[in-house]
């Protein structure tokens, strides 16, 4: 089982085994890591933002325009972001790092 590593704004690294075929949001989920994802992973937001290590970033499918979309809503978009919830866990992706932004946008919410 591959395993998946999220670096945190402070440094902090936390690892954790990541199930074939789910996406990394989902890890994140089942790992209470704080990765909003505030569409459920139906490519609506930009809540799951995440900065790819760039040894990894290239071993990505690249990013469909549905994805570039939303990801330009992203708070601190780096060359390497992708949304948490495209990037379905693989062999090919054991020991990725991921590094959570400092903050994130969430369009979605009602501010009335």
């Amino acid at each position: 089982m591959p395993n998946v590593t999220f670096i945190f704004p402070d440094g902090e690294e936390k690892t954790f085994d990541a199930p074939l075929g789910i996406s990394l949001l989902e890890v994140a989920h089942k790992n209470h890591i704080p990765l909003e994802g505030a569409c459920e992973g139906s490519l609506a937001c930009s809540t799951c933002h995440v900065i790819i290590d760039p040894v990894f970033y290239e071993q990505l499918a690249p990013a469909t325009d549905d994805e570039e979309d939303m990801l330009d809503l992203a708070f601190g978009l780096t060359h390497t972001s992708r949304l948490g919830c495209q990037i379905m866990m693989s062999d090919a992706l054991d020991g990725l790092r991921v590094t959570l932004p400092s903050a994130t946008r969430n369009m979605m919410v009602d501010k009335a």
